[in-house]
């Protein structure tokens, strides 16, 4: 017991309200505070005041606190009174300490409780696992006061069988910094601190690890302490459990410390600073690993789904190319460029895209859509997919069919006319007839080889001027006589109206087709459970032919109907396909003419400016011959 004479009352919070305290408060203590009634409420709020009267006065002056005060006796009270009275005002003093440790019990769980339940919300909304397992190895070393920790995580046994290994997959020392770092496995068994802990399921709570006892199987390593000079004591290994009581992995706490920012640089230190895991860290612990699991698994399955959509978009892609070779790689470059281009719009955006940020999650949400926007392409028939020219491969054979019958009918006819000559009228004048008629031959032939080159060359997929036409119409009304001596046109008018079209290979009907492949993407897609990150992928690729003044594709809508990353990819898209080098029916132009036609639409209001100009100044088509797409 410590006495002390004061001369004036002590505040409240000069007293340590872990220490039983009595204070004995007399008339001079309270006219030195003026009778100041809150400053004796705080102090009795931190000991029992007793008051101390002149000698024999009997009763408290009326200037005492009554109500405040747990005692009182005059200065004259027998020696036993007093006594008695101290003991009382004693043991009150410890019902408010007893208090007082209560309210910072109580205050130190809720505190806990609140940790663990915001630790517990970063947990479940943190997707990549690696920065997952940092975190939980950061909160359990945080609310233990641990200077280090290890983390290993189950290994799964292949085609479902039981796991055998634990994979040490991060650990953390606060003591020593840039330790180098690889990867193990332990086996679930007695033998380790980890192992034995994933295979009983039970937790390790160890006072000084290099004190074990000989009945038990398990041993520490002392490899590491060795290496770095480093001095492993208490020890507390804890299994984590998911919601089906399934182990899977295991966090172990190393060297708690009574002050969490010191370093534990000598056995001196170590000696001073490091404390067994009591009860209490145990418990918190405890709940903070069976989060952790609930989260690990919960990362772990989404990166299943993750590598499950993946191997379906990689499908998905390889399906298109399969059915339409000739534009093999467009969905690749098309992604490439277009998450290309959301990244620099997200560095360094103009206009109304100034501070336009994407998510990892919306980066890939944006890949996907680019990998999948000419997926449609699966429900248009692959004749007028993969065609080339105007005319189909097969009908351009039956017009070469059809004019090496008329070479051939005009040597027969030669040889007839020749003939019928020379028996009529014998060897007179032979000679010039023959000139004449192989003039005449001569003649027909270079005639027809005349119309098919025309034919072929009117059937490349070219933008041809007004009058260009005008020898296809002149060989349509030529007619012949077909082998069943019916008179037919030299070209029919089906073939004639294909050969003339205009613009490209494709006549209405068919172009109609080939844009059906957007609708039927966005109906294809709709029908994907997609994640909630993923859920933009139908929407995004639905417009990528959609053009902002509405002259796109299929719904012709206008700029407020189409998402940012639409118009992305819609500028990838045209980019591509003017430079790409794999089109048969058309010729590539160089990036420099493409980007002059992507400013031209940009002008006429089709595509976005201002994203067009982050692509132009970042140089994302260079990303291309860097060896991001499939061209150079």
């Amino acid at each position: 017991m410590e006495v002390q004479r004061v001369t004036a009352l002590p505040h409240a919070s000069e007293m340590d309200p872990s220490r039983p305290t009595v204070v004995l408060l007399d008339l001079t203590l309270l006219e030195g505070i003026e009778h100041d009634r809150r400053r004796v409420a705080e102090l009795a709020g931190v000991a029992a005041i007793v008051g101390l009267g002149d000698p024999g006065a009997h009763a408290p002056d009326p200037a005492f606190p009554t109500d405040l005060l747990s005692s009182y006796f005059p200065a004259d009270a027998p020696a036993a009174t007093i006594h008695t009275l101290l003991r009382g005002a004693f043991r009150h003093a410890v019902s408010l300490v007893a208090a007082h440790m209560a309210r910072e019990e109580r205050a130190m769980r809720h505190r806990e409780l609140a940790e663990l339940t915001s630790v517990g919300v970063a947990l479940s909304t943190e997707r990549n696992l690696l920065a997952l397992l940092e975190m939980i190895l950061t909160q359990a070393r945080r609310i233990t006061s641990s200077d280090a920790a290890s983390l290993y995580l189950v290994e799964r046994g292949e085609n479902g069988g039981p796991p055998s290994a634990l994979r040490f997959r991060l650990s953390q020392n606060y003591s020593i910094k840039d330790l180098p770092f690889s990867e193990v496995t332990v086996p679930i068994d007695h033998g380790s601190l980890a192992g034995y802990t994933a295979a009983t399921g039970e937790p390790l709570v160890i006072e000084d690890v290099y004190l074990l006892p000989n009945d038990v199987s398990y041993r520490q390593n002392r490899s590491f302490d060795e290496k770095f000079g480093y001095r492993t004591k208490s020890v507390l290994v804890i299994p984590m459990r998911t919601h089906r009581d399934e182990i899977i992995g295991v966090l172990q706490l190393i060297n708690r410390k009574r002050q969490r920012e010191v370093m534990l640089t000598s056995n001196e230190i170590i000696e001073q600073q490091v404390l067994p895991y009591d009860q209490q860290s145990v418990e918190l612990v405890s709940a903070l690993a069976s989060q952790a699991a609930v989260a690990i698994e919960n990362s772990l399955l989404y990166e299943d789904i993750e590598k499950l959509f993946e191997g379906f978009v990689t499908a998905a892609v390889t399906a298109i190319e399969q059915r339409d070779p000739t534009t093999s790689g467009h969905s690749g470059r098309v992604a490439t460029l277009t998450v290309g281009l959301a990244e620099a719009v997200a560095r360094g955006g103009v206009g109304p895209y100034r501070g336009l940020q994407f998510t990892r999650e919306q980066l890939r949400e944006l890949r996907y859509a680019g990998l999948l926007h000419d997926f449609g392409k699966v429900g248009v028939r692959e004749q007028v997919l993969i065609k080339q020219k105007k005319l189909y491969p097969w009908d351009l054979d039956v017009i070469r069919h059809r004019f090496a019958f008329l070479l051939q009918r005009a040597d027969l006819q030669f040889e007839r006319e020749r003939a019928d000559y020379l028996l009529s009228h014998g060897a007179a004048q032979y000679e010039e007839f023959i000139a004449r008629l192989e003039q005449m031959r001569r003649t027909r032939r270079n005639e027809l080889n005349r119309f098919l080159d025309a034919i072929v060359q009117a059937n490349e997929p070219t933008i041809l001027p007004e009058g260009s036409f005008h020898e296809l119409k002149e060989i349509n009304e030529r007619t012949y006589i077909d082998f069943e001596g019916v008179e037919r046109p030299l070209l029919g008018d089906e073939e004639l109206r294909f050969l003339m079209i205009r613009k490209g290979n494709l006549d209405d009907r068919e172009r109609r087709e080939i844009e059906s492949h957007v609708t039927h993407t966005y109906r294809f897609l709709e029908q994907i459970p997609w994640t909630r990150e993923l859920r933009r992928i139908p929407e995004i690729a639905y417009g990528h032919h959609e053009k902002l003044n509405g002259s796109g594709y299929p719904r012709r809508v206008t700029g407020p109907e189409i998402p940012v990353q639409t118009r992305m990819m819609t500028i990838a898209d045209i980019f591509d396909a003017l430079t790409a080098t794999d089109r048969p029916y058309k010729r590539a132009v160089p990036a420099e003419r493409a980007l002059d036609i992507l400013s031209e639409e940009a002008r006429e209001g089709m595509i976005d400016p201002n994203l067009l100009r982050t692509f132009i100044e970042a140089k994302i088509f260079l990303a291309l011959r860097e060896g991001l797409g499939t061209r150079g």
